[in-house]
């Protein structure tokens, strides 16, 4: 029981690095995945006059 408890602790120690490593290095090799959307919104406001 005790080795299955520090294999799912090292897995989850490994994602956490990867997420961290795909967070700073994804930008680098991915950059469509990080760039913002290239269209513009626009959306009418209509504010209550009082």
């Amino acid at each position: 029981m005790w080795r299955l408890i520090k294999a799912l602790f090292f897995l989850a120690v490994l994602a956490g690095l990867a997420l961290v490593a795909y967070a700073y290095a994804g930008p680098l090799f991915f950059p469509g995945d990080f760039a913002p959307p290239s269209s513009q919104t626009t959306q009418p406001v209509t504010l209550g006059v009082e």
